[in-house]
């Protein structure tokens, strides 16, 4: 078991109920929906399990299913409830919910709690409840939590659960090691080599020679159907509208450019900005010497190194902005002198300002005749975006009123195109490897969702310059491929079926035979047919980790394996069967100075860390007593898959 928790919480379900154990409120605030989920007078009653003297009720087991579910859905779009909860996520979610009540009723009985200040600090770090300036507000903590069904004690309780437990497990885990003796074996078998041999027995040898009858192959694929379900398919019919798409769109008229020019003065009036370097001292008389000595030598920042001031440099400063971080007598100064020149002294609230004059970037300005293009330009470029906004606001009304794509695209005179049938995942069906256009991706999970054909649906593609008016042309439900197309995938699985029980037969009698000491090429002549040549096997099991998680099932199997037997293992979809024989272990050498000692520490550390937690959680589940009530559960479950008899 050790190793167990920690990839528990990597796993799929695993985070989910981390999530939960850690913050069911901040997970139902992160999720799309979360409102009261109905149950309640349910079959089974409304306990779902009793933890000490608390209880978990079905409605509260039901709203937690639902957000975990959704918050999984995210990463899995096609993700069904059904298929969710039989992946493990009801036993994930209700282990969740007990755990945290075992160890906040643990938690009391031993004088542990999570004070209010702890769960206020809490509420305010959840982004839901901030505001617009980014800081906690009362008023969107009312109305979230209105709007999702929960009260401030629900929240509360719930935050200070989850808090409870952190401060029961962390420790647990925390600083956790492995004692060096047992580092230093289980670091050998990382670096251990294995000797051996794989078999494959595969069912096509054993299959029938001759092909099977039309009745005979029908009679197959009408049996298995599920096995050649081709995936729901849809075409989408959109037309695109962008700029391109608009009627005339009057120019700007003078008066407008004029107007633009007046509201934008200050970019094409004339303007001066000055770049400048400044010692502040406090005393006129300070800053009347420290010139004097600039005016000597010419350099303001050595003048100032040599009295240990340190001298700054403003950068492309107008008139105002430098009065705004000096002073308009500063500000003044500087705009008289010229480049390359000290200003006169003068002061500011921090003291008196000795300034030189870096460079001088002077702007003629615009006239407006001059600036009439640049406006023109964007002027125009403002009105065609407006029309185009005026357009999608003219077919979003069109759709409200039931207009369909065809009507709308002749009223517009648009361009109805259709794509070839696509997956849900944007795949031309058929054609793997081929994508919908980039343009029309972003419509393909909106189409998917649609219940039904025909119903036109506005979307944006790239914002303010171009979207779409689109809807499904064509809807396939997943159906299985017909046969005349798949004829002979048909006959070759009908053959491996066929061949399977006897390469079982085979297999059996060479691992016998192998188990009695029989050499290799011996026992393999008792398969009665002619098998692939075994595969030779010499690695060390850091080849594996090179395999990143793809390492065939023979190869780790073998890898499992004690010195000197002999395994067999079922290949996958009736494929046939492997019969694995280990020849020998060598066992590596690690020292404890080497790396790969260190790193073994670590992640055994971490293990060992995760073991103590969960070791302590089941003890806390033991001392408060948890008791499931299946009837209620199996109605939670019923009810969120729709199979509720009632």
């Amino acid at each position: 078991m050790l190793g167990f928790f920690r990839s528990f919480l990597k796993s799929r379900i695993g985070v989910a109920v981390a999530l939960i154990f850690l913050g069911l409120i901040a997970l139902a605030f992160a999720s799309a929906d979360v409102t009261g989920s109905g149950f309640g007078g349910i079959a089974g009653g409304d306990r779902a399990a009793k933890v000490g003297s608390n209880r978990i009720g079905t409605a509260e087991l039901g709203k937690a299913l639902t957000n975990a579910f959704e918050q999984e859905r995210q990463k899995q779009p096609g993700l069904t409830m059904k298929q969710f909860l039989d992946a493990g996520g009801m036993d994930t979610v209700l282990t969740g919910l007990t755990d945290r009540l075992a160890m906040a009723e643990w938690g009391r009985e031993h004088g542990l709690m999570a004070g209010d200040r702890l769960i206020d600090s809490e509420i305010t770090k959840i982004p839901a409840f901030q505001g617009p300036d980014g800081k906690f507000s009362q008023s969107a903590y009312e109305q979230l939590l209105a709007q999702r069904g929960l009260t401030d004690k629900d929240v509360r309780k719930d935050l200070g659960q989850g808090l409870l437990a952190r401060q029961i497990l962390l420790p647990a885990a925390f600083g956790a090691q492995m004692a060096d003796e047992a580092v230093q074996r289980y670091a050998a078998l990382l670096t251990e080599k294995r000797v051996g041999t794989i078999v494959s027995v595969p069912s096509l040898a054993f299959a029938p020679t001759s092909p099977p009858a039309d009745s005979t192959l029908a009679a197959f694929y009408n049996a298995n159907k599920s096995r050649y379900m081709q995936p729901e398919r849809r075409t989408i019919r959109y037309a695109i509208v962008d700029e391109a798409s608009l009627k005339t769109v009057a120019a700007p008229s003078d008066a407008e450019v004029a107007q633009r020019y007046k509201l934008n003065s200050a970019v094409y009036s004339a303007s001066e900005q000055r770049s400048v370097t400044q010692v502040i001292v406090p005393t006129e008389a300070a800053a009347k010497a420290l010139a004097a000595e600039v005016g000597a030598n010419g350099s303001l920042d050595n003048a100032a190194r040599a009295k240990g001031l340190v001298a700054s440099k403003l950068a492309d400063q107008t008139r105002d902005t430098l009065a705004n971080q000096t002073s308009r007598a500063v500000s003044d100064a500087a705009f008289a002198a010229a480049s390359g020149t000290l200003a006169t002294p003068a002061k500011s609230g921090l003291g008196w300002h000795v300034l030189k004059v870096d460079a001088v970037k002077r702007n003629a300005g615009k006239t407006l005749e001059q600036a009439r293009p640049e406006i023109v330009a964007a002027l125009t470029l403002e009105k065609r975006r407006a029309a185009l906004s005026d357009l999608a606001a003219q077919v979003e009304q069109e759709i409200d009123n039931g207009t369909g794509l065809a009507d709308i695209a002749k009223t517009l005179n648009l361009t109805v195109s259709t794509t070839a049938p696509l997956t849900a995942n944007g795949s031309v069906f058929g054609k793997q490897d081929e994508k919908v256009s980039a343009d029309i991706a972003p419509l393909v999970q909106a189409a998917f969702s649609m219940e039904r054909e025909g119903e036109a649906q506005l979307a944006e593609i790239k914002p303010g310059e171009k979207f779409a008016v689109y809807d499904v042309g064509q809807l396939v439900a997943a159906t299985p491929a017909p046969l005349d197309q798949i004829k002979s995938v048909v006959a070759r699985d009908w053959a491996v079926q066929q061949g399977a029980a006897k390469a079982k037969a085979a297999s059996d009698k060479i691992l016998a035979a192998l188990n009695k000491g029989t050499p290799l090429a011996e026992a393999l002549k008792l398969a009665g047919a002619a098998l692939p040549a075994p595969q030779p096997v010499d690695l060390p099991r850091q080849a594996l980790t090179q395999m990143q998680g793809q390492v065939p099932a023979p190869l780790a199997l073998m890898f499992a394996m004690a010195k000197g037997s002999n395994k067999r293992l079922e290949g996958p979809n009736n494929g046939g069967w492997y019969v694995v024989s280990l020849k020998e272990i060598v066992l590596g050498q690690v020292k404890r100075g080497d790396q790969i000692f260190q790193q073994a520490a670590r992640s055994f550390g971490q293990d060992a860390g995760g073991e103590y937690a969960e070791q302590l959680r089941l003890a806390i589940r033991k001392d408060v007593g948890v008791e499931r009530n299946d009837a209620g559960i199996k109605a939670v479950r019923d009810q969120l898959t729709g199979s509720n008899a009632q």
